[in-house]
């Protein structure tokens, strides 16, 4: 929905982690491991390979206004607009595709493979740079989604084979943990990482990443979508692409019930269609992707949009109007209840019709 940046005055709404990095590249010594941690969709990749554009680039350095930045004309530059700096290194999870083994290209990549950071980290690191610059550093490797390097922090094998990279990277080599969920990595990564943490977006900074974003949508999906969004970019372009505007007008009806102290007979039924249909259709368009973690990141945008909508109800209760309060806060709780449900792999079409009645007995 937007151009890459490669450059960090380009940041929107995320002033003191664009500060500390600022900092960084003014004193010119740059840490070999950084952790990226916020809320998902607030611009912490973004702002990874913004870093990772500016250390890259032998023209980084001071401009007309005195700010740290790259010659937008340089060649370092025009290799990353392109995607094709060879130093330049993006990990995700979705790499398993390219894997050598059969069962890790088949596998359903609900974790960063072992075999992908050995082959795209730890093998890569230990080579000299493809290209040799006068630049704050020669080689970066941006891990996304750092929290599913491995299933439990009692089973971390993956995270446990980078400590030793991690503490006594190759000269010139930086790496950064991009991560939604910190508590997931083991506290020896941790302590070996610099740290730089993201928040959410205010509602000003997110009008301006929707202009820039060139994101025109009728005003009242506008504000809807906002709310939404909940100060995240990333959440706001998923709502956007993937019609969750459209669910919130098909749920309408049954929750509008629900407020009136009905049974909404349809909306678990409800849910788990649009659920359903959502995660078909994200399967469809990825080769290898797995249904069941399609299922759980539809389950999750589907309480994160009812979630919303409660947020807005208790908002909106009557001054006085105790019992109210009472029955909307009973009602977040049975939705963070039904969401465990869904973690441990409850049949979606129980949890839902669970989660309805039990609300509407709230």
């Amino acid at each position: 929905m937007h151009a890459p940046l490669h450059s960090i005055s380009q940041v929107i709404g995320q002033d003191r982690a664009v500060a500390t990095l600022r900092a960084v590249l003014q004193s010119g010594r740059v840490h070999h491991a950084w952790i990226f941690s916020g809320p998902q969709g607030v611009g912490k990749r973004t702002t990874a390979e913004a870093f990772a554009a500016m250390l890259l680039d032998p023209t980084t350095g001071p401009n007309l206004m005195g700010e740290i930045e790259p010659d937008p004309e340089s060649e370092t530059q025009h290799l990353l607009a392109h995607g094709n700096h060879p130093d330049l290194h993006i990990i995700t999870k979705e790499l398993a595709e390219f894997a050598d083994e059969a069962r890790v290209r088949t596998g359903k990549q609900i974790t960063i493979a072992k075999d992908v950071i050995d082959k795209h980290l730890l093998q890569p690191i230990a080579l000299a740079p493809t290209i040799h610059a006068d630049s704050l550093a020669q080689k970066v490797f941006i891990i996304d989604e750092a929290e599913l390097l491995d299933r439990s922090k009692s089973d971390a094998r993956t995270q446990a084979s980078m400590l030793k990279t991690l503490e006594e990277p190759s000269p010139g080599s930086v790496i950064i943990l991009v991560t939604s969920n910190e508590d997931r990595l083991l506290t020896t990564i941790r302590s070996r990482c610099q740290r730089v943490v993201f928040g959410s977006l205010d509602e000003a900074s997110m009008r301006r990443w929707l202009d820039q974003a060139q994101v025109d949508l009728p005003s009242h999906e506008e504000a809807w979508t906002l709310e939404f969004a909940q100060g995240s970019p990333g959440r706001l372009a998923l709502a956007v692409d993937t019609g969750l505007y459209e669910w919130s007008q098909a749920l309408g009806p049954e929750l509008a019930a629900l407020e009136k102290g009905r049974f909404p007979a349809r909306l678990g039924s409800t849910m788990t269609d649009l659920v359903g249909a959502w995660a078909t259709a994200w399967v469809s368009e990825r080769k290898n992707a797995s249904k069941e973690a399609a299922n759980h990141a539809a389950a999750r945008h589907m309480f994160t949009l009812l979630g919303s909508h409660l947020r807005r109800c208790l908002r909106g209760a009557a001054d006085g109007d105790e019992l109210g309060v009472q029955r909307i806060l009973r009602q977040i709780e049975l939705l963070t209840e039904a969401e465990r449900h869904i973690a441990t792999n409850v049949q979606m079409t129980l949890v839902f019709d669970n989660l309805a009645m039990q609300m509407s007995e709230a």
